[in-house]
């Protein structure tokens, strides 16, 4: 999980190599954000001692240009990493689900294979959540092929609830056996 208020000097990450079920406030890593001298862009500070997550450049890739707080998480959601791993179009499945198409905007996921870079994840997950120029996004969270989820949001809770309600409706799609409507339909009038 990452946050970075807006125009805010610090973003919040949680550490690399520790359970999130025991990340406690006192261990997420607090990373100014600094402007490159070299290239101008802001970037964040990492201090020798502090070991942020390993997705720290798909967060702030997610989060450099927003103009409002937001919350990045990305975790590896067993449903979704299934329901991706059998083919099942999540934003053609979202859709079709009120619970999730009413408050969240499903992106395109990552094509497998997912790129194996940590720089490389982040833009084609960038590229999927659409990100704009000036730092909106056009979805709100997109599966990663063989890999996870991310997502992003004003606050950690919103971030969460989204992830959720997505894994919530893989399963459901899953433990069916039939994927989405569309590929139903296809099979009924073939």
């Amino acid at each position: 999980m990452n946050m970075k208020k807006h125009e805010g000097r610090y973003r919040y990450v949680t550490p690399s190599g520790w359970r999130k079920t025991i990340v406690h406030p006192e261990h997420v890593v607090r990373l100014e954000v600094v402007t490159d001298p070299h290239t101008g862009m802001r970037v964040s500070k990492v201090g020798a001692e502090e070991r942020p997550s390993g997705e720290l450049w798909m967060h702030w890739n997610l989060q450099r240009d927003s103009k409002r707080t937001r919350t990045v998480v990305h975790v590896y959601a067993t449903h979704v990493v299934t329901a991706n791993y059998v083919g099942i179009d999540l934003q053609a499945m979202s859709a079709e689900f009120h619970e999730i198409s009413r408050c969240t905007r499903a992106g395109h996921s990552v094509p497998p294979p997912p790129p194996t870079l940590p720089k490389e994840l982040s833009d084609v997950t960038a590229k999927c959540l659409n990100v704009r120029k000036n730092g909106t996004l056009v979805f709100d969270i997109v599966g990663q092929s063989n890999h996870g989820v991310c997502t992003a949001a004003m606050d950690p809770r919103a971030a969460f609830e989204r992830i959720e309600r997505l894994d919530h409706i893989c399963e459901i799609v899953s433990k069916s056996g039939v994927g989405v409507r569309e590929v139903v339909c296809q099979a009924v009038s073939a």
